[in-house]
């Protein structure tokens, strides 16, 4: 009985809580000095042609952004298309000018996280339309993008399993069907020394044989060693070098790490599209020219950036043609796409509502926890500390360059944006 008298005395508390909760998502207009500045400057035929050029130029600016990896890798013969071994490996080890453009992809990434939408995201819960308690009693904007990054890295787990368990069978298929036709092939040579219908001398018969012992030898020597020599220095790790056949070791070697990237470029699309849509919503819903001519601009070489960072990622991941120009294309549209929602209901969207305030402060908080930690673990932690960064000096000091590059660039856009 004394618990719940003790409970009961808690009551009034938690009922006072739970009222101020349900008052601060409240979808009434607030009018403070952001609505003020706003009326200034109002002008809905400027506000709306500026918003039609908006829609253009970041169109633009994204898709040109995104296609730039996408292209230069296919023109260096890394294509998408889902090729061969020898493509898939040749594009895996990439060349230093793509190595660098990761780097300073990574920066991007890394700042817009930590620079724009958790600042964002901070704006948000400690604007004064929102009741102190329980909004500025609790960070929640890290909370929510730590509870993000830590969500992020169960989907990449969990995907990363997924996509390997699916094709390894399909890898384990294809690898036994080869083995048997290997196994066809040379029991065919073999029986075509022995047993055919013109019949060798005995020592002709012993040197063709020895021939093709000696062949086959000389392939799996030479395997070996270049297994061995990759993983001296470029950081490479053998992992079938008693599996399924010495002659697919690359395709064997590549097939986590191509599950990883797959992975991870779909996850960033993720964390980078749903901060576009706030974005493009944001100026969407605005009707001061004011505060649009600058954002047109800033948001052009945003999307520019963020393209150039997710079109990285989708090359190295080797989708099909189609695959990568379907998520190129939802990330070229998806800001455009917002801008034109918003102006669609500006008319009756109220963006300084606290409802909408504690909506785009959660997902900009989401959004800067997914960026923040792909760019930490997947982009700089996974390339900066391989053994090819480390075994080649002058391609790691030309790295950190291009990385505080893109990370200084993508900051600086935050004086307009």
């Amino acid at each position: 009985m004394a618990f719940f008298e003790e409970m009961e005395s808690y009551a009034p508390y938690l009922r006072t809580h739970l009222h101020q909760l349900a008052a601060s998502v409240s979808a009434a207009s607030c009018e403070g000095e952001a609505g003020a500045g706003d009326d200034e400057c109002r002008d809905e035929a400027a506000a709306l042609r500026l918003k039609m050029v908006a829609v253009a130029a970041i169109l633009v600016s994204g898709a040109v952004g995104v296609a730039i990896p996408l292209v230069g890798r296919r023109l260096r013969g890394g294509g998408g298309a889902g090729g061969g071994g020898s493509s898939s490996s040749s594009s895996s080890s990439g060349g230093g000018t793509f190595v660098l453009a990761k780097a300073f992809a990574a920066g991007v990434i890394l700042a817009t996280g930590f620079v724009h939408m958790m600042h964002d995201a901070e704006e948000k819960f400690a604007d004064p339309c929102l009741p102190p308690t329980p909004w500025r009693r609790f960070p929640f904007p890290g909370f929510v993008a730590m509870l993000a990054a830590l969500g992020t890295l169960v989907m990449e787990f969990v995907g990363t399993r997924f996509y390997e368990s699916k094709h390894g069978q399909e890898a384990a298929t294809t690898v036994s069907a080869r083995d048997e036709t290997a196994a066809l092939l040379e029991d065919g040579a073999l029986s075509g020394i022995t047993g055919g219908t013109a019949p060798m001398s005995g020592d002709d018969g012993k040197q063709d044989a020895m021939h093709i012992v000696g062949m086959r030898a000389h392939a799996a020597a030479h395997r070996h060693s270049h297994a061995q020599g990759h993983d001296a220095c470029d950081g490479g790790a053998v992992y079938d070098a008693h599996g399924h056949g010495h002659d697919h070791g690359h395709g064997s070697e590549e097939r986590p790490s191509q599950s990883r990237h797959v992975v991870v470029s779909q996850i960033l699309e993720l964390g980078i599209v749903s901060h576009s849509v706030i974005i493009g919503l944001s100026l969407g819903v605005s009707q001061s020219p004011c505060t649009i001519k600058p954002l047109v601009a800033a948001l052009s070489f945003h999307q520019f950036f963020e393209g150039f960072a997710l079109g990285g990622c989708i090359s190295e991941a080797q989708f099909k043609n189609f695959s990568a120009l379907l998520m190129a294309f939802f990330f070229a549209i998806t800001t455009p796409a917002g801008i034109t929602v918003g102006a669609g209901i500006a008319s009756f969207y109220n963006p300084n509502s606290p409802r909408a305030l504690i909506i785009e402060g959660i997902l900009d908080s989401m959004s800067a926890g997914i960026l923040i930690y792909m760019a930490l673990v997947d982009l700089i932690a996974a390339d900066f500390l391989s053994r090819r960064m480390s075994c080649n000096p002058r391609l790691q000091v030309c790295s950190y360059v291009a990385l505080f590059l893109g990370a200084l660039a993508m900051s600086s856009l935050a004086i307009w944006a």
